[in-house]
């Protein structure tokens, strides 16, 4: 017998029925309020963890999932320190160093495990060890790892692409943060960029890089794409590392115009690429960068796919590449299905899937009769979880809010409430509104987290929830957009992405793939409910799946005569009949431009995967419009995803308006014409560049909101002066819904949409004063993308925000400020001379912790200094 049938034979009869005993076992001891039920079963622990050895020799997944069970099962239920030494040597051939530290911890392992084992396993365990280790140059430290780091590790080095896939919780991020500062150190790159794809996720690693690097004085790290950055690392004594969307990095790139240059780009999440919209902006700003410099080193990152090597090829020619791609399991993940037992609601039958079967765990006792689907999601997450570290996935925001607060009050109340919840709490009556739901909430120790929140809140709250003071954490697809955020266990019933679209096998395992924290939990249980039921589970509940690689152009490209019957009508198309999403507006832009550039699109880097005969219709259409546009290829490459001939139209626009050429100039925010100019803009953007806005009455709407944001307003303020509208005109609302809409306009519109159409206006508007003389009328202050991507027109603001100070915070703190014109030093000056009176200042608490970690650091005495630059 060779040794994969060995392998085959153990876990499909050899030991089943032994593995099925641990699991039940295990799976209970993760589990709250099941019915009691006897166990009189007798584990065979010798022959169990030799089969165990057996299979951790396996690369299949499954194999090693069972070996990991073993020896997870002998920690945690045998009370024989043999058997739980034979489970921690197990865990070591697995390369599992981090549960077996964790199991020290919890004093599950006797201490001097390797003076217990002999001499030939303790020269096998060290041996192991020094095996998977890595060392980090720049502090001589050595790292355990395991495989999958470790292969990233020895292949990262050097200057190839690099594509890297492996399951959520393998230690990706932890590794390339480590990595990425270690290549800064030793001065392998000047400038780093560090691609994340949502605001949520650049807050969060921007975050994670601050704290590893402490008090390292040689390496910065901003979120904000400014040139004296840039420029201050170019050739300085100072390296950078900047954390952008792909939208701050084409912001940066428009700033510094042929001066754009860095030497490495991580670009997280890289399966992303294939998103409609964002994807083909993704793949825009990867390409400019490459173009910029032809030797970039680049990393992609992506979560367990299945042809990471796709994304490598793009590379020049020159450029050696390698993917690193692994499915090795590191914590068990339990998926666990619960059916009501007929005729009894409050009973809930478990069951964890095996492959395609079920084994039966036990009956959930809830208090009470789970009446609508919310009550059964709140309901059973309430029970099931009251450990804490549960997450609830809702399908929306507004859910979201619902399911927390039935939650809420199913737990006792605190009768001392813990005092970071009372900060929490604090904060969100303050810097949203006195009637935000977060804030009772938080109070008894649950929250709930979406997209739109304030990045201090949210930070707050996954900070919170970490530390195990927030129990309960209702959250929304925000976290399959990349927020590093894990948990114990995951409740979901028919989890949707997007309005009423079923999650795709591979998004649900990419949030399924946040239960169980590698180093802190030894298993993850993913409960979901009602799994036969056909409307919330049309497919059931998902098998294992990996994301399959496909960049957006590439999909588009594919639809051939459509794509090129539709780019051939593009210059005569009635733009009210473009979405707001589509896709082959967003594609043909992205084509138009690189013919532009490169005369013929059979040149560009994708053309090799397509067939030759369908670019050369392409090309003659792209010829066609090209010849109708004067705009250049630079303009049109500064804005992606925005269509040349858009611009066109607009810069014809602005050829053929009679009255004065100022008119078509944004006003300063603070200058009482502001509004009224912004709602022009907007009406103008929408009849001639692309329908991103709407008519009048919609857009007086939504200048509001940019004029506020560029103002420098609070969201608290912003959500006031909304209320008040509402009531100056007779208008009824709910306030959860207005504070949600508030959020979501200063996020798409604001934001998003505003930055994106605004730039690209400001662009053609000025073409148009240098065809007409009138230079005179272009400011060279910081651009319409920037002031508004972070709600900043004066430079006070942005200094506070270059020194790493949140948007609430910066606000918050500029209100107590008398002048607008302060620098970074000036700033620093001011919040040195009131340090003591921070407090009084009637600023939230977890605010004044941000001004004194950023603006007050600590000398080598424990004192606050007031300089820091």
């Amino acid at each position: 017998m060779s040794l994969a049938e060995l392998q085959s034979w153990l876990r499909d009869e050899g030991i089943r029925d032994d593995l099925d005993a641990i699991t039940w076992m295990t799976v209970r001891t993760e589990l709250d309020n099941l019915l009691p039920e006897a166990n009189d079963v007798v584990i065979d622990w010798p022959r169990l963890l030799l089969a165990g050895s057996i299979l951790a020799r396996s690369a299949e997944r499954f194999d090693q999932e069972t070996a990991l069970r073993i020896a997870t099962a002998a920690l945690s239920l045998s009370k024989d320190q043999a058997i739980r030494d034979a489970g921690a040597v197990l865990l070591g051939k697995l390369s599992n160093f981090r549960a077996v530290t964790l199991a020290r911890q919890r004093d599950m392992l006797a201490e001097d495990l390797e003076g217990r084992l002999g001499v030939a396993l303790r020269l096998e365990a060290q041996r192991r060890e020094m095996e998977r280790s890595i060392l980090v140059e720049s502090s001589g430290a050595w790292l355990q790892v395991n495989e999958f780091q470790q292969r990233f590790w020895n292949n990262a080095k050097g200057q190839n692409w690099l594509s890297a896939s492996a399951p959520t919780a393998s230690g990706k991020t932890f590794l390339v943060l480590q990595w990425l500062i270690d290549q800064m150190a030793v001065g392998s790159a000047d400038i780093a960029i560090y691609l994340a794809p949502t605001r949520a996720l650049v807050s969060e690693i921007e975050s994670n890089i601050a704290k590893i690097l402490g008090k390292n004085d040689s390496i910065e790290v901003s979120s904000l794409p400014l040139r004296e950055k840039f420029d201050s690392a170019r050739g300085g004594d100072r390296r950078l590392i900047l954390v952008f969307t792909q939208e701050r990095l084409h912001l940066l790139a428009n700033i510094l115009g042929d001066d754009f240059k860095v030497d490495l780009v991580i670009v997280d999440e890289a399966h992303k690429i294939g998103d409609n919209q964002r994807g083909v902006i993704l793949q825009d700003a990867i390409e400019r960068a490459t173009r910029a410099n032809p030797k970039l080193k680049i990393v992609f990152i992506s979560p367990a796919t299945q042809n990471p090597e796709e994304l490598l090829t793009d590379a020049p020619p020159e450029i050696e590449t390698v993917a690193v791609d692994s499915d090795a399991p590191t914590v068990l993940q339990n998926v666990i299905v619960a059916d009501q037992v007929p005729r009894k609601p409050k009973l809930w039958q478990l069951a964890a899937r095996q492959g395609e079967a079920l084994l039966p765990i036990g009956t959930l006792e809830l208090p009470s009769k789970p009446d609508g689907l919310r009550k059964r999601l709140a309901f059973i997450a309430a029970a099931i979880g009251q450990r804490g570290g549960t997450l609830v996935y809702a399908n929306g925001a507004g859910e979201s809010e619902e399911v927390a607060d039935l939650i809420s009050q199913l737990l006792p109340a605190m009768v001392d409430i813990d005092p970071e919840l009372a900060a929490l709490a604090d904060l969100a009556r303050k810097g949203v509104h006195p009637n935000f739901r977060l804030a009772p909430l938080v109070e008894r120790g649950v929250a709930f987290h979406f997209g739109n929140m304030p990045s201090l809140i949210r930070l707050e709250i996954e900070r919170l929830f970490r530390a195990g003071k927030i129990r309960f954490l209702v959250c929304t697809s925000t976290l399959i957009e990349g927020v590093n955020l894990s948990c114990r266990t995951i409740v979901l019933r028919g989890p949707r992405k997007g309005m009423g679209h079923p999650m795709e096998p591979h998004d649900f395992w990419n949030l399924a793939g946040r239960a169980g924290r590698w180093g802190d939990e030894f298993q993850g249980n993913i409960i979901c409910i009602n799994p036969q039921d056909k409307a919330a589970w049309p497919t059931g509940v998902p098998q294992r799946a990996r994301y399959p690689i496909k960049r957006e152009t590439d999909a588009v490209l594919e639809f051939g005569d459509e794509l090129v019957n539709y780019l051939d009508h593009r210059d005569t198309l009635d733009l009210a009949s473009l979405g707001p999403s589509d896709q082959f507006e967003q594609v043909g832009a992205y084509l138009l431009t690189t013919y532009m550039r490169l005369g013929s699109i059979s040149g560009a880097s994708f053309a090799k995967r397509h067939d030759a005969a369908s670019l050369a219709r392409l090309d003659r259409v792209l010829g066609d419009l090209a010849s109708k546009i004067d705009i250049d290829a630079t303009l049109a490459a500064r804005h992606p995803g925005v269509s040349a001939m858009g611009l066109q139209r607009l810069l014809e626009a602005f050829r053929s308006y009679s009255g004065d050429v100022e008119n078509l100039l944004p006003a300063d925010v603070a200058s009482v014409d502001s509004f009224d100019r912004f709602v022009a803009i907007m009406g103008r953007i929408h009849t001639h560049l692309f329908p991103a806005f709407g008519p009048e009455n919609v857009n007086r709407r939504y200048a509001v909101i940019v004029v506020n944001w560029l103002r420098g307003l609070s969201l608290a303020t912003m959500i006031r002066r909304n209320i008040e509208w509402h009531q100056s005109v007779g208008r009824s609302y709910r306030l959860p819904a207005l504070i949600r809409d508030t959020m979501d306009l200063v996020e798409q519109i604001a934001r998003f949409k505003a930055p994106k159409f605004f730039s690209a206006y400001m662009d053609v508007l000025h073409m148009h004063l240098r065809e007409i003389g009138r230079d005179d009328l272009i400011e060279h202050d910081l651009d319409i993308g920037t002031q508004l991507e972070f709600g900043v027109s004066s430079r006070t603001l942005l200094s506070l925000m270059e020194l790493g100070l949140s948007r609430m915070s910066a606000v918050a703190l500029y209100e107590k400020i008398a002048r607008d014109d302060l620098s970074k030093n000036d700033c620093l000056a001011w919040v040195a001379e009131r340090r003591d009176q921070l407090e009084a200042m009637d600023i939230p608490l977890i605010i004044v912790r941000e001004l004194r970690e950023r603006l007050l650091p600590l000398d080598d005495n424990g004192a606050a200094v007031g300089e820091q630059i």
